[in-house]
């Protein structure tokens, strides 16, 4: 099954990578930015920047290590207004390829992620994204948004409102 292109993809092949760092600074287009918004169900992302290094380790490791900033606004949980957001964060990755890997991999908290090194090349840009879509508030909430008490209020008084009451009674 052929999976879409990612929004933001920036491949390296690994035929680049020697002995030193490989590092890039990448930057999200206008283009790019739109789809991950709409990947990520952001109102809008307005800035998506990075730094990625990658060094060959040994035993067939590739270590991937990246910083990203980015400016977005989310939908507000309680208002549905929109909520500004900026998040800098880094990240490591540890590439092993699956066909090279005959033992276990056996990886404490402290190591980076562990990702499957599949085919000739590392998306740096889908790794970043990745990374934020991680990184991105599950629930975001204006700070000055308030719960209506009101709304309580018509809860407790809809048709589950006796419900309480049944689950003491049968309590006792």
């Amino acid at each position: 099954m052929n999976q879409p292109a990612p929004e933001f993809s920036r491949p390296v092949k690994l035929a680049y990578l020697r002995s030193e760092p490989f590092v890039q600074q990448i930057e999200a287009t206008a283009d790019e930015r739109h789809h991950l918004a709409q990947r990520f169900d952001l109102i809008a992302l307005e800035r998506l920047t990075g730094t990625v290094r990658l060094q060959r380790e040994g035993e067939g490791r590739i270590l991937l290590e990246g910083s990203f900033d980015a400016e977005f606004a989310q939908t507000c949980v309680v208002t549905l207004e929109p909520v500004p957001g900026r998040i800098s964060r880094s990240f490591s990755l540890v590439y092993v390829s699956i066909e090279d890997q005959r033992t276990e991999i056996e990886l404490d908290a402290d190591e980076p992620v562990f990702e499957p090194l599949t085919g000739d090349e590392i998306d740096i840009g889908e790794a970043v994204a990745q990374e934020l879509s991680l990184s991105l508030p599950d629930f975001p909430r204006d700070p000055e948004a308030v719960i209506d008490s009101a709304a309580t209020v018509e809860i407790a008084a809809g048709p589950f409102a006796a419900l309480p009451q049944l689950i003491r009674h049968q309590q006792n």
